[in-house]
């Protein structure tokens, strides 16, 4: 599969663009040493041919030093090409690397349910680190090699036109020769990419799931896979290589026929008295130094099939779009934030019409209400959260927020007015400030310190052994579950949303801390709309109404208290049976 030469190129120019002082010095460097590297031969030869002519010793001396001066300038400009060649490979790497991640973070969750975490960052970073030398030093050090070759077949024949003659058609043929094959094992890289991608999501996985594999004695089944990723990217790595190598073997079979022409055609000329002996090793010498364009030229080709690989899977990656488009930009109001759903039926796979998780589910929640949300696993809970989120969009119906369908607002204010605290708190490896403001600086300690008192936190802070600048582990190692709730539920009042949904965020609270966050609960839902997704007695006595699901469908809405003393309904059934057995 031929990668058009416009894809190369509009990714070069749009990462290289930033970088072009130091690329253009990058040039600059290199077109220097090609400079020098055709003057090294000429000096060689004179020294030759002033050797064997009898010069003066002072004369082979000057020609001696000036060799090795313009050889230690060279080696300079060499690392010079190195560093900064380095330098703007990372930098524009690390850009497209960012600009991935963003991308993949703008993404539904649906893209991320279909791929392991260990495929993404096989992605971001495996498949761009592969592109360090095409964004630094493959286009500049292809046109380089291309000038040393023009710059040294030019010499050549102004010293015998013959000899350019036949070196020139050589070139051209190394070069339609090594053009051809340069997607040669373009194929079987991007086969290895992948072989590495799922090596990396199965790792992934498996360290996930460490205690589960241990606990069950799975140990043996997960190295046994382990060792079949492991062979599957060796075997399709090894492939690619060979296929790489047929390019290199190609140059170098090229390489020896050209050598083989300059001295046969030295030696002629030589013998015929047309050329002295310091041409003949000038001659020699210009054919070698073309060994080094076509090897770069074949590296570069090589990388250039690395690359392509990459470049289709970049690409694929960053083609990939939202199906949740950003609204137009219609306001939410301020304060409490009425819901309504209007006919809304869903399904996660917009293909199965059969598998709706929501049925034409209608209900409306008046400004600062609290919705007791009741069902068994998979009665469509869960979903109502994630399309109020609007992490998704309803298969049929309207969902309403401030009176705007949630289609119509901007996902940035939509997510900012609506909040969620969970059972599982993901904590990052920094400090409680970080953890709690999200690393938004732009909120002031003050303001932190000022919801942690009307939270009634104080005593869960003034443990804290350095306040605000206390580090937390990643995965909030060292915190209790009722602790790192705690931390959910400032960063939720730091937002002021005006709608909070509580996923059951009391149900592993430690005793230690119930107490904070019952009245942490009371505060976040004062003058806010709730729902709660209740599994627990305790947790549905604070809500105003109740809703019940079965199948996707709403079983039973109405008041709290008017449910509970209605011996038919549903609610006063699972108050006297108990929430957990019931919904169990």
């Amino acid at each position: 599969m031929r990668i058009p030469l416009r894809q190369y190129w509009d990714l070069l120019v749009d990462y290289l663009r930033p970088e072009w002082p130091k690329v253009t010095l990058l040039g600059v460097l290199l077109l220097t040493s090609i400079g020098l590297q055709l003057v090294d031969p000429l000096i060689m030869r004179y020294f030759i041919d002033a050797a064997l002519g009898g010069a003066a010793v002072a004369t082979l001396v000057q020609a001696a030093l000036l060799f090795i001066g313009l050889g230690v300038v060279g080696q300079v400009l060499g690392v010079g090409v190195t560093y900064v060649g380095q330098d703007v490979g990372w930098r524009t790497t690390n850009r497209l690397r960012e600009d991935l991640a963003r991308h993949c973070l703008g993404l539904d969750p649906r893209f991320y349910h279909e791929r392991t975490p260990g495929e993404l960052i096989e992605r971001i970073d495996g498949d761009v680190t592969a592109l360090s030398n095409f964004f630094s030093q493959f286009v500049v050090r292809v046109v380089g090699s291309a000038l040393l070759v023009v710059g040294t077949l030019a010499v050549l024949s102004h010293e015998d036109w013959r000899v350019g003659l036949v070196l020139s058609a050589f070139a051209a043929v190394a070069f339609v020769v090594l053009n051809r094959a340069r997607n040669l094992a373009v194929p079987e890289q991007r086969e290895e990419r992948q072989a590495s991608a799922n090596l990396f999501g199965f790792l992934e996985e498996r360290l996930a799931g460490i205690e589960d594999i241990r606990a069950n004695g799975a140990g043996a089944h997960a190295m046994r896979r382990f060792h079949e990723r492991m062979r599957d990217l060796f075997v399709k790595g090894r492939i690619a290589l060979i296929k790489r190598s047929i390019t290199w073997l190609l140059a170098m079979g090229l390489f020896t026929v050209g050598i083989v022409l300059t001295l046969g055609m030295g030696a002629t000329l030589f013998f015929t008295g047309a050329i002295t002996i310091g041409t003949v090793y000038l001659f020699f010498q210009y054919t070698q130094m073309l060994q080094s364009p076509l090897e770069q030229i074949t590296n570069q080709l090589q990388d250039l099939q690395r690359a392509t690989a990459s470049i289709q899977r970049v690409q694929e990656l960053r083609r990939i779009r939202a199906r949740i488009q950003d609204g137009p930009g219609v306001a939410l109001p301020r304060g409490a934030l009425p819901v309504e759903f209007d006919n809304v039926s869903f399904a996660y796979d917009d293909e199965a019409d059969d598998e709706l998780v929501l049925r034409d589910l209608s209900f409306r929640l008046a400004p600062g209400t609290v919705l007791g949300l009741l069902g068994r696993t998979g009665s469509g809970k869960a979903t109502i959260s994630r399309l109020l989120f609007r992490f998704y969009d309803p298969t049929a119906g309207v969902i309403r927020l401030g009176g705007a369908d949630t289609r119509a607002a901007r996902l940035n204010e939509l997510r900012q007015r609506v909040a969620i605290v969970t059972q599982d708190v993901q904590l990052f490896s920094a400090t409680v400030r970080d953890n709690l403001t999200f690393f938004d600086r732009s909120i002031s300690d003050e303001r932190v310190l000022a919801v942690i008192h009307e939270l009634g936190l104080d005593p869960w802070y003034a443990n804290l052994p350095d306040g605000l600048d206390s580090r937390l582990d990643a995965g909030g190692a060292g915190l209790s579950a009722g602790e790192g709730q705690l931390l959910a539920f400032v960063r939720v009042f730091l937002r002021d949303p005006g709608l909070v949904i509580l996923d059951e965020a009391s149900s592993r609270l430690d005793p230690a801390t119930e107490h904070l966050l019952e009245h942490a609960v009371d505060r976040l839902l004062d003058n806010r709309t709730g729902v709660i997704i209740a599994h627990r007695l305790a947790t549905v006595q604070r809500a105003d109404e109740i809703m019940i699901l079965e199948g996707g469908c709403i079983r039973e809405h109405g008041a709290r208290e008017r449910l509970a003393r209605d011996p038919r309904s549903r609610f006063a059934h699972l108050l006297q049976t108990g929430l957990e057995e019931a919904l169990a």
